[in-house]
């Protein structure tokens, strides 16, 4: 009798824990849907430009984050691209970084300069009032005359790999947080963009290593960048799998590779 009690109290126990793990599943997978709503569900075709995107959310914990990338087709050969992360997790920084996004690709398609996108952006997310702050940077390309345009909101330098395979860091002149100051500027950065010229955009879970400081974070980056070939989608793969080559993720990442033909 004793045997069959224990017997059945263990029963219930792991019956309770399987119903748990069902249920923290099926809300991770709401939250990860939820992500995926609002990030782009294909990116435009655009003459002259192959791109390549990636999105991963957190190894732990079931909250959706705020990261996001975003292009815009704005001519036949001229295109905006958006990557940002709104601070913090869950459905405020979801909404939040839906609302930024939108923002942005209005502003971007009334033919705002790099530096206006982010300003009136930047105006409006202020006015929101959220209660948190934002990175992001905007870049307008044109494969045609082979330049682009930088404004940054204070996010992660993008990386540059010309031709020759070698990779800069690009430090554009950075501009404030979105929702620090409603009436900030942010300053525009003129690019080349040769054929062969491959930008890459991401948000700092690609670089936040664990005993590893930024700028050789961004330095390691970029060497990687340099010695990889083959198609976008390798590149953004071999990338992500030196960020993270254990899979495990503090943070979200987001990865937005855009390469002159």
């Amino acid at each position: 009798m004793q045997e069959r009690a224990t017997l059945t109290a263990i029963s219930a126990l792991i019956s309770q824990a399987v119903d748990r793990a069902r249920q923290y599943d099926a809300k991770h997978q709401l939250a990860e849907g939820l992500q995926a709503g609002l990030l782009p569900r294909t990116l435009p075709t655009m003459h002259g430009l192959d791109v390549a995107a990636r999105y991963l959310p957190a190894s732990h914990g079931m909250e959706v984050g705020g990261d996001f990338y975003d292009l815009i087709r704005l001519s036949d050969t001229e295109a905006a691209a958006v990557i940002g992360d709104v601070q913090g997790h869950g459905v405020n920084a979801a909404s939040l970084m839906g609302e930024v996004r939108t923002a942005v690709r209005a502003y971007a398609v009334a033919g705002a300069t790099a530096g206006e996108v982010l300003a009136r952006t930047n105006h409006l997310f202020n006015d929101l009032d959220p209660g948190l702050l934002a990175s992001c940077l905007y870049a307008h390309i044109d494969s045609f005359h082979r330049g682009g345009q930088l404004a940054t909101a204070g996010h992660c330098p993008p990386l540059l790999r010309h031709p020759d395979l070698h990779t800069d860091i690009l430090a554009a002149p950075p501009g404030p947080l979105l929702g620090v100051d409603p009436t900030a500027e942010y300053p525009t950065t003129g690019i080349p963009l040769r054929p062969g010229a491959l930008l890459a955009l991401y948000t700092d879970g690609l670089i936040e290593t664990p005993g590893t400081d930024f700028e050789t974070a961004l330095t390691d980056l970029a060497a990687v960048l340099s010695r990889t070939t083959g198609s976008l989608d390798d590149i953004a793969d071999t990338l992500l799998g030196h960020a993270q080559p254990s899979g495990d993720r503090a943070d979200d990442t987001a990865l937005l590779l855009l390469k002159v033909c």
